[in-house]
């Protein structure tokens, strides 16, 4: 199942950013079965514009901070997507209002690796994120959703920069849920 630009649900997904740090100008959504069960994937594919750093002076090449910054916004745009098109059970129970109101306190990175393979300038680019395990864990301090994730950004055809990162949701009371190994 794929799922066209949705130019709305986007810009409402970055309002909460600066508008001169709304990187990610567009983006398609896959389905390949749920993450929550086995060899289950959701994807989002999206082409950012970085006119000029929002922190630096320019550095001359895409670095951790833009790689960070342009994960989150697809992650976001991501789970939104998923509330909106019930696109994973994980997120079942939710509505739009649940995402908008946990946006930004209840979803963070548990985990982040990147890796930087050759040089990319970053201007103009595509970017790739893959949700390919989804499940319950507890760290002590209540129930989370987890998200395992790769990810890759590229100029060309291939992947100049890649990632695995964990991002942990808190769950909501009364959340549809599942069990599965905590991380």
């Amino acid at each position: 199942m794929r799922f066209g630009d949705d130019e709305a649900l986007l810009e409402r997904v970055l309002r909460v950013y600066k508008p001169h740090c709304r990187y990610l100008g567009s983006a398609t959504v896959t389905v390949k079965g749920d993450p929550a069960d086995e060899g289950g994937q959701v994807r989002v594919r999206g082409r950012f514009h970085i006119p000029e750093s929002c922190y630096i002076d320019d550095t001359g090449h895409f670095n951790a901070v833009e790689f960070n910054i342009c994960y989150n916004q697809m992650i976001y745009l991501l789970i939104a997507k998923s509330v909106d098109g019930r696109l994973m059970r994980s997120f079942d129970g939710w509505s739009m209002d649940d995402f908008w109101a946990r946006q930004l306190e209840d979803m963070f990175i548990a985990d982040f690796h990147s890796s930087f393979r050759r040089p990319m300038r970053g201007r103009r680019f595509w970017g790739e994120l893959d949700v390919v395990e989804a499940f319950q864990g507890d760290w002590g301090n209540g129930p989370f959703l987890f998200l395992r994730t790769t990810c890759r950004f590229g100029e060309t055809e291939e992947a100049a920069a890649h990632g695995k990162v964990l991002v942990a949701v808190k769950a909501a009371a009364g959340a549809a849920g599942f069990s599965a190994p905590a991380p």
